[in-house]
């Protein structure tokens, strides 16, 4: 069984978000609130300099490159996408969930805060079903 080691890192997340332009700075405070209201087993870091979610409960020993404890990374490249390494593990009733990729991702595309208001219930209800597949102990 395997606690998570991976330190939350609030003041990180923060900080990278301040440094953003207002407009996607909103929209990713947004999703932050989402995810860290959804579930207290939720916690935030930055990884690929980007604010990132995962669970922090204790789970079933896995292998780390398959990514079970990364439930959504923001990636800020292009827009403001939110990108689920396990997303096609994922049952999505809401029809959010885009793309269709060999490495098991999928992704959430948002124009800007108000788009993240009004797909607020689906983004809860995929968290909802990501932690679902959580293999606990």
């Amino acid at each position: 069984m395997t606690k998570t080691n991976i330190k939350e890192d609030h003041e990180g997340v923060s900080a990278l978000i301040q440094n953003l332009d207002s407009s996607v700075a909103e929209a990713v405070s947004e999703i932050r609130q989402i995810f860290l209201s959804t579930d207290q087993e939720i916690g935030e870091q930055i990884k690929w300099n980007s604010p990132s979610f995962f669970y922090k409960g204790t789970m079933k020993d896995f292998n780390p490159k398959e990514y079970k404890r990364d439930i959504a990374v923001i990636n800020l490249r292009k827009g403001i996408l939110l990108i689920f390494p396990t997303g096609a593990s994922i049952h999505d009733s809401t029809g959010l969930l885009e793309g269709n990729y060999s490495d098991g991702r999928r992704m959430i595309g948002f124009k800007d805060k108000t788009d993240v208001i009004l797909k607020k219930e689906g983004l809860r209800k995929i968290i909802n079903e990501w932690l679902l597949n959580v293999e606990k102990c």
